[in-house]
């Protein structure tokens, strides 16, 4: 299986190159400031792209995902997977994804950290094959401009407990890239730099 992974494409989408694959990641914001008519644009190009399997989360920009669900989920168009809090299986794959970041500021899909956000990491069962979340845990591959490790602390217990084979995400886009730590590929898919521009090649991943 060939996954395709990009995230943070900010309504650059139709600006990025995609590889042949048979499944598409996207690891959230998808859009701007989290419009209705963002939202929608976005929807409509991922149905489109030429995959068996299209997958994806929101991020902290996506506030119409966040503010209005159900009229969100009347959105999605039917060969599209949305996760939150959730997991599906592709052809014997099991994947979960969570839109949730550490609170700053006033942006979509935060937990305080801590007990809210640690609810939200122990809902991961420990049987997954990919984690998909919208930011890192801290210290791998979570580093902004000034050199500052903001990823969370509390979805690195739960890393630890659940030993996937790949940990997908985005977010801190000056921390595009891939690592790997023990059995675990983690992979940073932000297609944006840090001024909001493509300079990242979507990754990819030939799943065994």
């Amino acid at each position: 299986m060939k996954i395709v992974f990009i995230s943070d494409t900010h309504n650059q989408h139709r600006k990025v190159t995609l590889p042949l694959g048979d499944v598409l990641v996207h690891a959230g914001d998808v859009s701007g400031r989290g419009s209705k008519e963002e939202v929608q644009d976005f929807l409509h190009w991922f149905s489109e792209q030429p995959f068996k399997y299209k997958i994806f989360i929101a991020g902290n920009h996506d506030f119409f995902i966040q503010d209005h669900p159900a009229e969100f989920r009347a959105m999605l168009p039917s060969n599209v997977i949305y996760l939150q809090d959730e997991m599906t299986e592709i052809e014997g794959v099991k994947i979960w994804g969570s839109p949730w970041t550490p609170e700053y500021m006033n942006w979509a899909f935060m937990k305080a950290h801590g007990k809210e956000i640690e609810e939200k990491w122990d809902m991961i069962p420990d049987d997954i094959d990919v984690l998909l979340t919208h930011g890192p845990m801290v210290g791998v591959l979570d580093q902004i401009f000034s050199g500052l490790s903001v990823g969370c602390a509390a979805l690195s217990t739960a890393v630890q407990r659940i030993n996937p084979k790949y940990f997908l995400f985005g977010h801190i886009h000056e921390s595009y890239g891939r690592q790997q730590s023990g059995a675990t590929h983690f992979i940073n898919g932000a297609v944006l730099n840090e001024n909001y521009e493509l300079s990242n090649d979507p990754v990819v991943i030939d799943f065994l």
